[in-house]
């Protein structure tokens, strides 16, 4: 591959979240981050477990895991740093994930037909099609339906 080529493809993190592999902008990503206690209090955010202190911040943890499959994914802990945004605001926050990330380059296409709301376009890594994960639709979605997304996806 030539360096013009390389330079109109993206970088992405393969992560897996609720036995699925799914991509997400590098630029995104700040770091993987290893386990750390979560804090939890009460509250009524569905997708929020919690928050963790990392490197001096307090950063809310979204169990994505549990969205799209109904079922936590705190189990293995390591943590995701990625920006999600509020309108124009950015926050850093976490996701766990099983540790098992890989970054690469693709360029991102439109979803395929079907797509749940929250895959905002695909790569193709190898022989596979890996849809990009959009988190703050993801939150948006489970947060409006109360129910996890992966109903919608089955829709």
């Amino acid at each position: 591959m030539t360096a013009h080529e390389n330079a109109q493809r993206d970088s992405f993190v393969l992560l897996h979240l609720a036995n699925h592999r799914f991509a997400l902008p590098a630029k995104l990503v700040a770091e993987l981050a290893p386990p750390v206690r979560l804090h939890s209090f009460p509250h009524r955010s569905p997708l929020l477990s919690g928050v963790i202190v990392r490197r001096g911040r307090i950063l809310p943890v979204y169990d994505a895991g549990r969205a799209l499959s109904g079922r936590s994914s705190l189990a293995n802990r390591f943590y995701l740093i990625a920006r999600r945004k509020f309108g124009a605001v950015a926050e850093m926050s976490a996701i766990p994930v099983d540790g098992e990330c890989e970054l690469v380059t693709s360029e991102m296409r439109a979803p395929g037909e079907g797509q749940p709301a929250y895959i905002c376009g695909e790569i193709s890594f190898g022989s596979e099609t890996i849809g990009v994960l959009d988190i703050e639709a993801l939150v948006r979605l489970h947060s409006e339906n109360g129910a996890p997304a992966a109903r919608e996806a089955a829709q």
